[in-house]
């Protein structure tokens, strides 16, 4: 019996972003820190938000991203010689959670994976509160757009 191979999904609002290795980023071994993935993360999804949802006006709806869990996936160690692109795309967004999947590359070597789940969160009630309409709407187009016919 013949395997039926996973349905590839396209990658709903991807953003990439060239990341830098600076000589703080090393250990002793010469290469990153484990650490600097998580801000690698956080500065990948900080232009993810700059090209859909900016943060200046995010506020103006009194809320804000809160991130419940990361999780990376190590792959190939980087160096200081290393010239890595990070990308970030919506995995899966639904009315208050969502979902988005990292990747660090270059070329064709994949330095690590990742997930980040969050919320969004009132700003006047420290609660969970529901995706701005705005921002899960573009979403919605957005995945209308790709083709992905799944709807989380």
């Amino acid at each position: 019996m013949q395997e039926t191979p996973a349905k590839e999904y396209a990658k709903v609002m991807l953003v990439n972003k060239e990341l830098k290795v600076y000589g703080y980023d090393i250990d002793v071994m010469g290469i990153v820190s484990n650490i600097v993935f998580v801000r690698w993360f956080e500065e990948i999804r900080t232009k993810f938000l700059d090209v859909y949802f900016p943060l200046a006006e995010m506020l103006d709806y009194n809320c804000a991203p809160i991130i419940a869990k990361t999780e990376i996936n190590y792959k190939y160690p980087v160096t200081i010689k290393a010239k890595p692109i990070g990308e970030v795309w919506v995995e899966k967004m639904g009315r208050s959670k969502w979902e988005m999947s990292f990747r660090i590359y270059e070329g064709e070597r994949v330095y690590c994976t990742g997930r980040q789940t969050g919320y969004y969160f009132s700003m006047e009630t420290n609660r969970p509160v529901p995706m701005p309409e705005k921002f899960y709407d573009l979403y919605l187009r957005e995945l209308e757009k790709s083709g992905n016919i799944r709807h989380d």
